[in-house]
């Protein structure tokens, strides 16, 4: 294990807990957890720390941490906020490595407890002590009973015989405790139960990367409101997909950044919720929609392991009306219902003569009560076409029943995930199902979307393990020696974008009206023609752009828009007019790249106009992004059709668009971090072959990069 795995082990799998703060009531903060400890069968050792008793459920009790014989693995404070950090000195005398600190009063409620927080990070850095929390409700081992969480839930809910597989990671007390009673009910074993409260010291991925060198930890299930360290948790999602450890996460608090006006477009494009929905696809991380959705995920993660899990799935149903209906629910989820060829077809309709639907869904009907094995024939019949990834089957009330055991010899031995659809049924008949590696739900729905997500996390893993490849490449790779340029113009922008390989076109600077026209009968045609200025983003804003200039009118274009930007934006450093010659081709895209706080450099591609500012058709990546990371954005966009020749449209030269999209994001990693912001808007994409070209460009950046 790392350093920090190996001293988080202290506080996830202790062998002794000091409980300070121990009270002699079951029910309050200070006796839940030390109730649990006695009751639910933890075979370390338990020091109780309190002045006031010699003894508390069953265990010697000390008057304080001085006292005791022994530093314990973790102290646990049941204190007030006030009295944490003086008593986290005194651990930290007994040298104590780890503390779970259930105190709420800090960060969260502002004004003198955030100061209250930087002081406890503070201490962290300065003794090394893990320190869970504060305004936590703890965590619990459930294999070893190590469970130093207040949470009452253990009362009802007790760890049993079943040696869990799925570790909860939540940010909040209540909905890990309401993780933990859903899976529970669907018949799901814990081994952790960690509440990450404040994360003022131990981060939300720090535990990822605990859990990931965890043996018996096989999943992972977990709610989030916001990640704090974006490189920290790329590392420890990559370790965990590295480990066939399937990630599961509720993201809460999606909402946009909102409507504030940014300098660039990509900023407003790339939102919280979209740089983090990227991210984790990246990842190979599967998001879930809701609470019901995130226990269906983990619960289904249970029965992956040897299977193949893809995109086609074979539907079995007792039900015509249900089989159509799941057909419908898998479709939406962009699943495939692989036809059964003519000779499965012939023999399923030799086996259940009349039989209505024969082709996938197949509807078993009724009969399987008039024949034995009959069941065993159909199943085995959709398996033997060698079509099937997923087989799905529903059955109800004693069809269920009978099903049930030849769903089961069917399924023993075979690579493909099988899932049972049962709305009734008897609770050991679905305990025997998922004994022999078969998933049961109770909603067709729910079983639709589980396999959904499952399905695309498994077409994510090898793309996300090509894009670790390449973020090590590029983070290994040296930077040029040139920086942007301080305070860049258009020109300089592009002069500069131009060296990375965006493909920029021919402009000219023109430092007068007369030079303007000059350069425009030169280059013949007509023109387009721009003011060139650090301080102006956005140049139609103050009427700072003309287009289609003929040569004999540039000399007139050029004074009316240096007149109109001095009038719009009389603060602003002109630097004279950009001269380029006009521009035709298939389509727009708008490139970005933009600075996340979490995860840093993100990029935005969307079609141009009126598909990005009303649809936000776009899809967004981490960098870095190559050829074929920006040909799967191009793909990814609703309108991508619109480039492929749609309706006798001559085909767009998406190669040029790809290779321009890879140039901007090696621009971007090549900024360092004082980079805010590169826009390509908008990126003219030709007829194929003939190439794209960047026909605007904005680069910002704050001292640390324009050097």
């Amino acid at each position: 294990m790392s350093e920090t795995v190996h001293q988080l082990s202290a506080a996830l799998d202790p062998g002794s807990i000091a409980i300070i703060g121990a009270s002699s009531d079951p029910n309050r903060i200070g006796g839940i957890a030390l109730d649990h400890l006695a009751r639910l069968g933890f075979k370390g050792q338990v020091y109780p720390v309190n002045p006031k008793y010699p003894e508390l459920a069953g265990f010697r009790c000390y008057a304080d941490v001085e006292s005791l014989p022994a530093a314990p693995d973790v102290a646990v404070l049941a204190l007030a906020a006030e009295d944490v950090l003086p008593m986290l000195e005194r651990c930290h005398a007994r040298r104590i490595g780890a503390a779970v600190v259930y105190a709420a009063g800090f960060a969260e409620v502002g004004g003198a407890g955030v100061q209250r927080q930087n002081e406890l990070v503070e201490f962290c850095r300065r003794t090394g002590m893990q320190v869970i929390g504060p305004n936590c409700m703890g965590l619990a081992n459930l294999q070893t009973r190590a469970i130093t969480s207040f949470v009452p839930t253990f009362r009802a809910f007790p760890p049993d015989e079943q040696t869990g597989t799925l570790s909860l990671v939540t940010q909040s007390g209540s909905m890990c405790a309401d993780l933990y009673v859903m899976g529970w009910m669907m018949n799901m074993r814990f081994r952790h139960f960690i509440n990450t409260g404040n994360e003022a010291c131990v981060d939300y991925a720090d535990y990822l990367d605990y859990l990931a060198s965890d043996t018996a930890t096989k999943a992972i299930a977990g709610y989030v409101e916001g990640l704090r360290d974006g490189p920290k948790f790329i590392a420890a999602a990559t370790r965990l997909r590295q480990a066939n450890k399937p990630l599961i996460l509720l993201k809460a608090g999606e909402s946009e950044r909102g409507s504030q006006v940014t300098e660039s477009h990509t900023a407003a494009l790339a939102g919280n919720r979209a740089i983090y929905r990227a991210a984790f696809s990246q990842l190979g991380v599967m998001q879930a929609r809701h609470t019901v959705h995130l226990t269906d995920l983990a619960y289904l993660s249970r029965f992956l392991e040897g299977k193949r899990v893809g995109r086609k799935v074979m539907v079995a149903s007792i039900s015509g009306a249900m089989g159509a209906l799941t057909a419908d629910l898998l479709s939406a989820e962009g699943l495939e219902l692989p036809v059964l060829p003519q000779a499965g077809q012939d023999r399923l309709l030799d086996i259940v003569p009349g039989i209505a639907m024969v082709c996938n869904p197949v509807d078993m009907t009724g009969q399987l009560f008039s024949k034995p094995r009959l069941a065993t024939e159909i199943l085995q019949t959709l398996l033997d076409s060698d079509l099937a990834d997923v087989l799905l089957v529903f059955a109800t009330g004693s069809l269920f029943e009978r099903i049930a055991p030849e769903l089961i010899e069917v399924a023993t031995g075979s690579s493909c995930l099988v899932v049972m659809i049962a709305t009734s049924g008897q609770p050991e008949t679905h305990q025997r199902l998922e004994q022999a590696g078969i998933a049961v739900f109770p909603d067709a729905a729910r079983a639709c979307e589980a396999l959904g997500s499952v399905v695309r996390r498994a077409g994510n893993a090898e793309r996300a393990e090509y894009w670790h490849e390449l973020r090590q490449a590029a983070m290994a790779a040296p930077r040029p020696a040139a920086p942007p340029p301080a305070r860049g113009d258009e020109y300089e922008v592009k002069q500069w974008l131009a060296q990375f390989g965006v493909p920029v076109g021919a402009a000219e600077v023109a430092a007068s009206p007369e030079q303007a026209e000059a350069i425009a009968r030169r280059m013949g045609g007509l023109s387009a023609m721009k003011i060139l200025s650090p301080d102006v983003a956005h140049k139609t804003e103050v009427g700072g752009v003309r287009l289609n200039i003929r040569p004999e009118d540039a000399q007139a274009a050029a004074r009316g828009i240096e007149e109109a930007a001095r009038a719009a934006a009389p603060q602003a450093e002109l630097r004279g007019l950009l001269v380029q010659p006009m521009e035709s081709g298939v389509g727009e895209l708008i490139v970005g790249v933009t600075r996340d706080p979490v995860f840093g450099l993100a990029m935005t591609v969307g079609l141009g106009g009126i598909m990005t500012e009303i649809f936000q058709d776009v899809a967004h990546r981490l960098l870095p992004v190559d050829e074929t990371i920006a040909l799967d954005m191009l793909q990814e966009l609703r309108g991508a059709a619109l480039l492929q020749g749609f309706r006798g449209r001559p085909k767009a030269d998406v190669q040029a668009a790809a290779r321009a999209i890879a140039a901007v994001s090696r621009a971007a990693l090549a900024c360092g971090p004082g980079l805010t912001d590169i826009e390509i808007n908008p990126l003219l994409i030709k007829a194929e072959g003939q190439g794209a070209v960047a026909l605007d460009a904005l680069l910002l950046t704050t001292e640390k990069t324009a050097k």
